[in-house]
């Protein structure tokens, strides 16, 4: 049975399917269609029901709770991983509301976190995350939400951190931030829900114990990052709740639904979340 799995070029997606997708595990007699996409695209692909299991935004999975199911393994929670905001200039005096802000998506959970934080930021430009830093040195925006590696590079490009909104977070919940999980389509059989789900997990447990087998993947799509970079990327978003959620994992994006829809940010959802 071919399935579809989409997923990011970022290290820590990488760094999670290699096994799985180069069969250094058995997969049960599971084969995967992969397709490499950044965060916003594979929102949008699960909004239109376009792939079997995928990575997604965790703001985004409260759009598609109904088609999708989440997974215990492979998602990316933590904590000091969170997005940041950074400019050019000096904002010290305060965010105007007419400032421009890049963002890598209208449903990552970046965004959703801005919106609580600073809801007055309502000028908003969509962009491809590894382009947000460019256009703040071009002046062509204001300010930047970056994930991902960036958070590693602004600084040496001489961009300036305004907030870390994953510091904001934990502060507001005490709770680690999640950022992406991994959803499997709730009209495959149960049976191969629970098996996907188990084979996401040797994956990461595969990884974890030979951390060096997946550097040649990593690297094959890893932007402008040695290898230093690259896993230190990994072991930001790469930890116990990438092998199961757990009561913790599970509490953590339940309490991202709850504040959200308090907010009207995002849909009541009435589906259970969970395999």
């Amino acid at each position: 049975m071919k399935l579809t799995l989409g997923f990011s070029p970022c290290p820590n997606d990488t760094f999670i399917f290699d096994a799985l997708i180069h069969h250094k595990i058995d997969t049960e007699g599971l084969e995967f269609e992969v397709l490499f996409d950044d965060v916003e695209t594979l929102n949008q692909k699960a909004l239109k029901g376009e792939l079997d299991i995928t990575k997604l935004s965790f703001h985004a999975f409260a759009y598609v709770a109904d088609q999708y199911a989440l997974l215990d393994a492979g998602s990316a929670l933590g904590f000091g991983v969170g997005p940041l905001l950074i400019s050019k200039k000096d904002f010290s005096g305060g965010l105007d509301a007419n400032l421009k802000v890049g963002i890598p998506g209208k449903y990552t959970t970046a965004n959703f976190l801005l919106g609580i934080a600073y809801p007055q930021l309502q000028n908003k430009e969509l962009m491809v995350f590894s382009e947000i830093e460019a256009a703040l040195l071009e002046e062509q925006i204001d300010l930047g939400l970056i994930i991902h590696e960036n958070r590693f590079t602004y600084q040496d490009k001489g961009l300036n951190k305004i907030v870390d909104l994953g510091d904001y977070w934990e502060k507001l919940t005490g709770c680690a931030i999640p950022l992406g999980g991994i959803v499997i389509n709730r009209n495959l059989d149960k049976e191969i829900q629970l098996k996907v789900n188990r084979l996401i997990r040797q994956s990461v447990e595969y990884a974890f114990a030979h951390p060096k087998s997946c550097i040649e993947f990593i690297k094959q799509h890893a932007q402008e990052m040695d290898e230093a970079v690259m896993y230190k990327h990994i072991d930001l978003y790469v930890n116990k709740y990438s092998i199961n959620l757990g009561e913790e994992g599970r509490k953590a994006v339940d309490t991202l639904f709850k504040l959200a829809q308090e907010r009207n940010l995002i849909p009541a959802v009435q589906q259970n979340l969970y395999i």
